[in-house]
């Protein structure tokens, strides 16, 4: 057998280490991120329907996705009227996986409420707090999930927003409020005339009539 000189095995142990580090990082993402993506969803209160015209992001690294976000928001229409606009439920949102981001610093959003009807606009600081909960591991991982891999955001008439982090498991956690400002231009950057995206649904037409907005309980 021939003997391996010291430097040509601490290289080869090096080597070996290194691939048995790749494997057991298999599921890691970019960066800090402890997994491969996270999810950026949108939703409405009751009734209160949304056209997200565009979401774009930037990460703690400085990269920037552009459109990762847009069409309905996540909104619940129950056809007996038996929803009710105040207050969110607790779900996901409507959207998609950031594919190759790291942790979020900033989000773009603009938006119609079609409830009103309004467009806004605004940039969104994520909160520290939001990334540190996205990043820990849960402790009591489900089956589906060990970590709180989505940042839900919620758009409401009035421009008002809120976010929250969740997992598919578990109650979601509040991370930020905030509010927009009315988009100048109008829907679509003035380029449809001021025409909005869509027309109400007729189960939320029929509930605005009789309810009104409920503005405040956001």
């Amino acid at each position: 057998m021939v003997a391996l000189k010291p430097a040509r095995k601490a290289l080869l142990l090096g080597l070996a280490l290194s691939l048995l580090g790749g494997c057991a990082h298999a599921d890691k993402g970019p960066g800090s991120l402890p997994y491969k993506y996270w999810r950026l969803g949108f939703l409405a209160p009751d009734y209160m329907e949304v056209w997200v015209e565009t979401a774009n992001v930037e990460d703690i690294r400085g990269q920037e996705f552009f459109h990762v976000g847009s069409g309905t928001a996540s909104v619940h229409l129950p056809k007996d009227g038996s929803g009710n606009a105040s207050g969110w439920r607790k779900t996901w949102g409507k959207g998609r996986y950031v594919n190759g981001a790291d942790l979020p610093k900033r989000l773009y959003v603009r938006w119609q409420s079609l409830a009103e009807p309004q467009t806004y606009s605004t940039t969104l600081e994520i909160p520290e707090r939001a990334r540190q909960l996205m990043s820990e591991r849960l402790e009591k991982p489900c089956q589906t999930s060990e970590y709180r891999e989505a940042l839900a955001i919620g758009l409401a008439p009035g421009g008002v927003i809120r976010g929250w982090v969740m997992s598919t498991c578990g109650s979601p956690t509040e991370v930020f409020r905030a509010q927009a400002e009315v988009e100048p231009k109008g829907p679509s950057q003035g380029k449809t005339d001021g025409q909005y995206a869509l027309p109400l649904e007729p189960e939320s037409r029929t509930y605005i009539e009789q309810h009104g907005i409920p503005y405040g309980s956001w």
